[in-house]
């Protein structure tokens, strides 16, 4: 039954009876306030239009009210989680000092130091419309714990007794006073007791009562309370133990319960409606009210950064509980707070506004509407971002072929068709990266395929031919989350292509990093096509320890083909090879090879171009009289190179670092790079024969580098790149532009060797 209600008032004016409380000093000093914020915004500042940023390092959505949002997030990934108050005027942000908040659905938010806001004992209102304002209440005079705060002065306490049961009060503080009331309605016996925000003057509460026919059972039951009379207006039996929000409005109640069940109640009639959106066992819906509009969707996260749901998600859609007229207004939710003047704010994203918060409220013509208010930036649309494809793909090699998508929690129906023969492969991928993860699934939204898979499966594999092959796919969004996105394009095939600098084998070029203790790691790296810049597959593996033998170690492409192999000359000026077969995974190292004693007489030692045209990449020195010396590769690990052929007669030894790096400028064959002692860096165009065209200068300040490294081509453009290291574990990336005149594009940071420090990196 649902009782008449008293008019409506101010809580705050509305409690008046003060009780006998003793309190010590300390509870009726004066508070603190909270950390110094700008002066405080207009009111108009809730209505802005345009977005703010959204944190990007915020992972839960805590609180909204007119002038603001609250989040919660790290600064760091190490850091201890901060709660954040974002302005809407200017997207300008307070850093909240307290472990835990709660929401009141205003610009009022609650701050405690327990785990839960219902562990704490006292507990700070701050008005973060009037510059942080803060009002404290100490509850534990009051033998009180925490329940949910109605005003910017006033919070619901659950007060136990000395029998062991538990009242509901509200307690207010003003000025030096503390003052509370009893709410009249709660059964004796009411435990566990928790609340919504407050809505036109009531809340809704709810509380587990035990069985009084079965005392080992329990119950639960909500009661809406009427905050000026400080009494229950009505009660609702519900069933479940878990649910995930309730609301009220005017005329109607709605909660959430496990499984999926959305709970109405009309306040006018008492009637009940409930809807099963049949969800698992342990979930519930996220609902909310506006008037007579419902709202419900199901929680869950997008996807990317291992996060992706793979269940469909119902979209957060309003439904009047008077027409039964339906509206979606986002496309996907993670969680919802009451706002203030009849508003809900929904962190979620829509395809056509993406991801971010938005404010839910009525419309001209009584319908709700969503309004992004705060955007992270992010798509909700699943996108294509790149094909990570050698230019020249090695059908001999264990590289995947990948693709890149915004998010991992897709199906991809994958068709790879061979050009001149009409010999096809198709599969469906299904993406996901909970518990083991998908085989197809390489993490940060890219996904791929080996070849070996393709030839197991299908007899265009198994019967692989070189040349041009055409794929496609359609990638469809598991959740649900927005339309299926299409792809289509094509590489070139051929076998037993050299490596210059993938020691795994998987299509990304690798480093050799040695430190000062000796420990030699391999650094696997991946190219970002977002940040366009090479970035860590993982951190780096050690190879071994010990390698302080050496003073020289070059990587100098695949011998034999496939895997980059690398040389060493030690200290004595033996040169030694170590071949290295790489799977796709991992790289191992076989036992070192003597090439030969006397390599003390070169400066300086590369490899890793093809200086001679006949597709193996060798290795070239200068001498300690200045001349440049071509150990072309057999393509033999057992007689890496042949008989030394002297290519330049003098002039090298102005240099203090050469590089091979691959075919960069668009002539016949490979090139290198040379840098003088005055930090220039100069270009020697590769002719086919083994020898240079004249010299092209290519730029100054190049002596900020210790290693400057030809790693081949890791953005998969066709054009071999370079990588650079320095002092400080500073690393830059530059693209490959294929014309001689301009062979690099400008620098970007690469956060690949960032552990260091390194003594030496090739």
């Amino acid at each position: 039954m649902i009782s008449a209600s008293t008019p409506r008032r101010g809580v705050s004016a509305a409690i008046t009876t003060v009780l006998a409380v003793t309190l010590g000093a300390g509870a009726l000093s004066v508070p603190a306030t909270a950390a110094p914020m700008p002066a405080a915004v207009t009111a108009e500042a809730g209505t802005e239009t345009a977005p703010v940023p959204y944190p990007t390092n915020a992972f839960s959505f805590s609180a909204a009210g007119k002038t603001g949002f609250l989040t919660q997030g790290r600064e760091q990934p190490t850091s201890a989680p901060v709660f954040k108050w974002t302005r809407f005027a200017d997207g300008s942000s307070t850093v909240i000092d307290a472990p835990v908040a709660d929401a009141t659905g205003s610009d009022v938010i609650m701050t405690g130091q327990g785990t839960t806001p219902s562990r704490s004992l006292v507990v700070k209102l701050r008005d973060m419309a009037d510059g942080g304002r803060t009002v404290t209440i100490d509850l534990r005079p009051l033998n009180g714990t925490y329940v949910k705060a109605v005003s910017k002065d006033t919070v619901l306490a659950q007060v136990a007794k000395d029998d062991e049961s538990a009242e509901l009060h509200l307690v207010t503080r003003t000025g030096d006073t503390v003052t509370q009331r009893k709410v009249e309605g709660i059964p004796t016996g009411a435990s566990n007791i928790t609340s919504s925000p407050a809505r036109d003057g009531s809340v809704l509460v709810r509380y587990t009562l035990r069985n009084a026919t079965s005392p080992a059972t329990w119950r639960h039951e909500y009661a809406v309370v009427d905050l000026a009379a400080a009494k229950v207006a009505s009660t609702h039996e519900t069933e479940a133990y878990y649910t995930s929000g309730s609301s009220l409005s005017a005329t109607h109640l709605v909660w959430a319960e496990e499984g999926g069940k959305v709970y109405t109640v009309d306040r006018a009639t008492g009637v009940e409606t409930v809807t099963d959106f049949g969800l698992w066992e342990g979930e519930a819906m996220a609902v909310g009210l506006l008037g007579s509009w419902q709202m419900h969707g199901t929680p869950g996260l997008l996807g990317g950064d291992g996060t992706g749901d793979t269940r469909p998600l119902v979209p957060f859609t309003a439904k009047s509980l008077t027409s039964g007229e339906t509206v979606k207004l986002v496309d996907y939710v993670q969680s919802v707070q009451p706002g203030p003047d009849n508003t809900l704010f929904v962190r979620g994203g829509t395809v056509q506004h993406g991801d971010g918060l938005y404010r839910i409220s009525l419309g001209a013509d009584g319908k709700p509407a969503a309004e992004l208010v705060a955007s992270n930036g992010k798509p909700v649309q699943l996108l294509h971002l790149g094909t990570q494809i050698p230019h020249t793909f090695d059908m001999a090699g264990h590289a995947p072929l990948k693709w890149k998508l915004s998010r991992e929690n897709a199906d991809v129906d994958l068709k790879i068709t061979h050009r001149a023969t009409g010999k096809s492969f198709s599969k469906t991928l299904h993406l996901y990266s909970e518990s083991a993860g998908s085989p197809n699934y390489y993490g940060d939204g890219v996904f791929g395929i080996q070849w070996s898979e393709i030839a197991a499966e299908s007899q265009m594999g198994k019967d692989a031919e070189v040349g041009t092959y055409d794929w496609s796919f359609t990638a469809r969004p598991q959740n649900g989350v927005g339309p299926a996105v299409e792809a289509s394009g094509s590489f070139t095939a051929a076998k037993n292509i050299p490596s210059p600098h993938d020691l795994d084998g998987d299509g990304s070029p690798d480093l050799l990093a040695r430190d000062a203790q000796g420990v030699l790691s391999l650094a696997r790296t991946t190219y970002d096509t977002t940040k366009k810049t090479l970035v860590a597959k993982y951190s780096p593996g050690e190879i071994g320890r010990g390698w302080s033998i050496y003073d020289r170690i070059e990587t100098v492409g695949g011998i034999g083909g496939g895997s980059a192999d690398f040389v060493a000359r030690d200290k004595s000026g033996v040169l030694w090879l170590y071949d290295v077969t790489g799977n796709g995974y991992g790289a191992s190292f076989a036992a070192r090879k003597s090439i030969g004693g006397g390599w003390n007489t070169y400066t300086q030692i590369t490899g890793g171009s093809d200086l001679n045209g006949d597709g193996r990449l060798d290795l070239v020195a200068t001498d300690k009289a200045g001349a440049l010396w071509l150990y072309k590769n057999t393509g033999d690990v057992s007689v890496p190179f042949a008989k030394r052929q002297k290519i330049g007669n003098s002039g090298w030894g102005t240099y203090n670092q050469i590089t091979a790096t691959g075919n960069i400028g668009g002539a016949a064959a490979g090139d290198l790079v040379a840098r003088d002692r005055n930090g220039v860096l100069w270009l020697y165009l590769g002719k086919g024969d083994g020898t240079f065209a004249a010299r092209k200068q290519i730029g100054g300040g190049w002596n900020a580098y210790t290693d400057t490294i030809g790693i081949g081509d890791a953005n998969n453009d066709g054009r071999p790149d370079l990588y650079a290291y320095g002092p400080g574990n500073t690393g830059y990336f530059y693209a490959g532009t294929g014309d001689y005149r301009k062979p690099f594009a400008g620098r970007i940071s690469s956060p690949v060797l960032t552990g260091g420090p390194y003594n030496h990196v090739s």
